[in-house]
């Protein structure tokens, strides 16, 4: 792997962002044309398809991802790693369709959930085959270390998806219209990842014969091990959707997940950390370099709890402004459990990188006993409260679960052989947060007039001052208190493309010198 991790993290970075850019424009188009209790429909079925995509997807995307990654010594290692994971994907994609096919015409989904959902499985078989073939091109290219290509795949999928459910949803063909966007999208960057996956391995290997020289038990093994591990992980994100779709209203549905697709805002930068560590460290758990992984889940602990939590008092800050303008006037149920969500949401972006670099290595049992602890507690709590409370009883239950998550995975860590709290400042972190709540609370209630703006309508001056104000108080707060260091953020700046990247250099070159660095803690540290 030729590419560096801080190169890797960006060029993932960046693909996630026109990600996120992308879901906050359509995001709230979909809400609206379809109203809460389609966009619930939507959102069951969504979270039903990730759910089956644990048991077709999961093993091949883990795998490929993985053992294309590490250096070993087997004659065309590489080229055969790719052929038995397409060979297995093409097998599980199979099996995978033909049994939702046979649930669908069973009436297992009309029972569960209602009549119109037997239309919309018969369009989610499409949504399994397509994500297939796009997960599968898009792992393999980045167990080659080949980010950039690999996150414009992810962009050529969310820009067709836009293209083509945004006007589907606008003419009136709702559910169906937002799937198909689905299909198309899936398919498109399906299809083009395996011409530029076939140019970089031909993808010949997949008809070639097995000569033996693959670890096949200790890859059925990972493989096998990945299956419950996400299955673990992604109940966390799907069964209180689910549960509430069968327990509560359609329209609480709706308004629930717009609270998510908000608090799943803190794990843009948890997210990219995940994607890229896992074939990384990969790489480094192989080479020998535990002490590197250490430091690195040390330092990435702390600073996914600074921007997590800033991100975190933003949200909650602006929430009863932000939330109504956003979805729509009749999106104001969504801000309680928004705010119920916010907690938890931080704790699980803490555990995504630890979980990660516990997978790189290939250990999963710590990782799976510590999933499988909190999604125990998320599914007893779901459905005890949910019955009793709807979606902030959802939202309670999936907040404790979530922040749950962050516990049990250091737990998990110290077992696999890394410390990721080392160098978290755990204290400091916490002080900075609720100091820095105070002016930034403050702030977000003095300023909620509204202000007109051309073509979007009326928006509070609090969304345009509090989010660039409220993280540079944050920031002086931070290192004040000694839970950020003015190094480490210049460090950080100097890896960002001209002209920050040139003009923070020097800065962080001073700031290095230990006079230099002396200095200035005199002046923002107490």
């Amino acid at each position: 792997m030729k590419r560096s991790l801080t190169s890797g993290i960006l060029t993932v970075a960046s693909g996630k962002f026109i990600t996120l850019f992308l879901g906050i424009i359509s995001s709230p188009l979909l809400y609206r044309w379809m109203g809460p209790a389609d966009y619930g429909a939507y959102a069951t079925v969504l979270s039903a398809h990730s759910v089956i995509m644990i048991f077709v997807s999961t093993a091949v995307a883990d795998g490929v991802r993985k053992y294309v990654a590490e250096d070993r010594s087997v004659e065309g290692w590489e080229r055969s790693v790719v052929g038995f994971y397409l060979r297995l994907a093409t097998l599980l994609v199979v099996v995978g369709s033909a049994v939702l096919g046979v649930l669908t015409y069973a009436g297992v989904f009309e029972f569960v959930w209602g009549p119109e959902f037997t239309r919309y499985s018969y369009v989610m078989i499409g949504m399994v085959i397509a994500s297939q073939y796009m997960m599968f091109a898009r792992k393999s290219l980045m167990g080659f270390g080949l980010e950039k290509y690999s996150e414009p795949l992810k962009v050529l999928y969310n820009v067709s998806f836009v293209v083509v459910a945004v006007p589907l949803v606008y003419y009136g063909y709702g559910v169906v219209g937002a799937l198909l966007g689905q299909v198309i999208a899936a398919g498109l960057a399906a299809a083009l990842g395996h011409v530029v996956l076939h140019f970089h391995q031909s993808l010949r290997s997949v008809f070639e014969r097995d000569d033996g020289a693959l670890p096949k038990r200790e890859m059925m093994s990972f493989n096998t091990l990945s299956i419950v591990l996400v299955f673990l992980l992604m109940s966390l994100y799907h069964i209180d959707v689910m549960m509430l779709q069968a327990l509560g209203t359609q329209a609480e549905v709706g308004h629930y997940k717009a609270a998510l697709v908000f608090a799943e805002f803190l794990w843009f930068a948890p997210i990219t950390l995940q994607t890229v560590f896992v074939h990384s460290t990969s790489e480094l758990w192989s080479q020998g370099e535990n002490e590197r992984v250490s430091r690195l889940a040390a330092k990435t602990t702390r600073y996914t709890f600074l921007l997590t939590a800033v991100m975190a008092i933003g949200m909650a800050a602006l929430a009863h402004d932000v939330v109504p303008v956003y979805w729509g006037p009749e999106s104001e149920p969504a801000v309680e459990p928004l705010l119920l969500l916010l907690p938890g949401a931080v704790g699980f972006a803490l555990a995504r990188p630890m979980l990660a670099i516990g997978q790189g290595k290939g250990e999963l049992r710590y990782p799976i006993i510590a999933t499988g602890l909190a999604a125990g507690i998320n599914v007893v709590l779901n459905t005890v409260l949910i019955p009793l409370y709807g979606m902030h009883g959802a939202a309670v239950a999936t907040s404790i679960g979530y922040g749950s998550m962050a516990v049990f995975h250091v737990w998990s860590a110290w077992q696999v052989g890394f410390d990721p709290v080392s160098d978290a400042r755990y204290a400091r972190v916490l002080a900075t947060a609720l100091v820095a709540a105070v002016p930034i609370f403050a702030m977000a209630s003095v300023l909620s007039v509204p202000i007109a703006i051309p073509i979007i309508g009326s928006l509070p001056l609090s969304a345009f001052v509090v989010p660039p104000v409220g993280l540079a108080v944050f920031l002086a707060i931070a290192v004040a208190f000694g839970a950020l260091d003015l190094t480490e953020i210049f460090r950080v700046l100097a890896q960002f493309p001209d002209p920050i990247g040139s003009k923070a250099k020097p800065v962080c070159r001073q700031l290095q010198n230990r006079d230099g660095e002396g200095l200035f803690s005199q002046y923002f540290k107490f």
